[in-house]
């Protein structure tokens, strides 16, 4: 996204005035009943007249600069990196296809709403649930689907992240971060999406910016990605140590 600065066309200013006062000649007549009035119950001090004058005179120039991104000292600029990893576990009923198009084949129109299980990026700690949908814009014979996905990531006490982008089943994405909540607000940057097995398991990392240094159980070193991950059994079963505060579910 870039931001720009503008400014105005300064314009000479006796090509103003003699604008300017040809105007006023045309404009108004020389006798109107519009040009004063008197208060009713006038007092000394208390009338007021209202007549046009000769001697108004614009200004000449204007310069203006946009401020649409004024830059903040104390706004934390670094980049931060967290791996997530998103799991179905076949237990929740995700994801449902709805055929809205009517049609016995994927069609533009149709809705994927879905909700999965998250695990850190070491699959030590269960830390919460995706919670979304996706809807279907292009269908391709022997290739896959793409689709407009809106969701969140949830983090338990942590908080929420919103995504938004394009989630496509044959190859790799990035989504846009839109927004969060809790120790994620006022995120702003990207995700990339990996897929490892259409649909039941993805590797997210997150590349965030405008918060402060996130959680150490957040930020551990991920387990490479692969078709074959799971979670500890510990934080499958989510036992105590192996899951984020009041962790979503």
């Amino acid at each position: 996204m870039a931001f720009s600065t503008s400014a105005l066309r300064t314009i000479p200013s006796a090509s103003v005035e003699q604008a300017y006062s040809t105007r006023q000649l045309h404009s108004f007549p020389t006798k109107s009943p519009f040009l004063s009035f008197k208060l009713t119950n006038p007092s000394p001090t208390r009338s007021l007249n209202i007549h046009s004058t000769s001697n108004c005179r614009p200004r000449t120039s204007l310069t203006c600069s946009s401020q649409a991104n004024p830059s903040s000292a104390d706004e934390p600029t670094k980049v931060q990196v967290m791996y997530i990893y998103e799991i179905n576990e076949r237990d929740r009923g995700s994801p449902v296809y709805l055929r809205l198009s009517n049609k016995c084949i994927n069609s533009l129109g149709d809705l994927v709403p879905f909700s999965n299980k998250l695990y850190s990026g070491d699959l030590q700690k269960r830390v919460g649930i995706t919670s979304g949908i996706c809807v279907l814009i292009r269908h391709k014979l022997m290739r896959g689907d793409r689709y407009e996905a809106i969701y969140s990531f949830y983090f338990g006490d942590y908080g929420h992240m919103s995504a938004q982008g394009s989630y496509l089943t044959y190859r790799d994405t990035c989504l846009a971060v839109t927004g969060g909540s809790g120790i994620f607000e006022g995120v702003r940057g990207e995700v990339k999406l990996r897929q490892l097995v259409f649909p039941f398991k993805l590797f997210y990392t997150f590349y965030l910016k405008g918060i402060k240094d996130l959680p150490e159980e957040l930020t551990r070193k991920p387990v490479k990605p692969s078709a074959w991950v799971k979670p500890t059994p510990a934080a499958k079963a989510c036992k105590p140590g192996a899951t984020v505060a009041n962790f979503t579910d």
